[in-house]
């Protein structure tokens, strides 16, 4: 006998491993799917550590390999879902976006929309908004 849930749930999906460097946004990109597909909702997904890579506009892979990348952009594109990177992680790893170009006096910003930066503060809230936090390691820290 199982036991359905009759409720969609909200998930905010926490990602800390690079694309190709681990499964992290692989495994999530099927899971995100799938909830969807199964009616639930994601209210955004996080990155951290390594995760922040998944939103780099430069990320340019073989074309014979996943554009991971560009899979994340379209998804939330496409769902309207939010995409945060954690500021302190995207700036120790190069990532930056237009304000951070211009706070820091850099040449260039290099964030993927729709991937917006942001602190822990979006991870915070949407802990407490959504009903699971699903989180897919990647092994690194921040």
């Amino acid at each position: 006998m199982t036991m359905q849930h009759s409720e969609p749930f909200s998930f905010t999906i926490v990602i800390t491993g690079a694309p190709y460097s681990s499964q992290a946004p692989q495994t999530a990109i099927g899971f995100a799917r799938a909830a969807l597909a199964s009616g639930h909702r994601i209210d955004r997904i996080f990155l951290y550590g390594d995760g922040v890579h998944l939103a780099s506009a430069l990320s340019s892979p073989p074309s014979d390999e996943p554009h991971w990348p560009r899979e994340w952009s379209q998804l939330l594109e496409a769902h309207d879902i939010p995409g945060i990177a954690c500021i302190a992680s995207a700036l120790r790893r190069g990532l930056v976006d237009e304000a951070e170009k211009k706070r820091y006096e850099l040449s260039a910003h290099n964030v993927r929309a729709p991937f917006v930066i942001a602190g822990l503060g979006e991870w915070v809230e949407a802990g407490l908004r959504s009903s699971r936090v699903i989180y897919f390691h990647g092994g690194s820290g921040a």
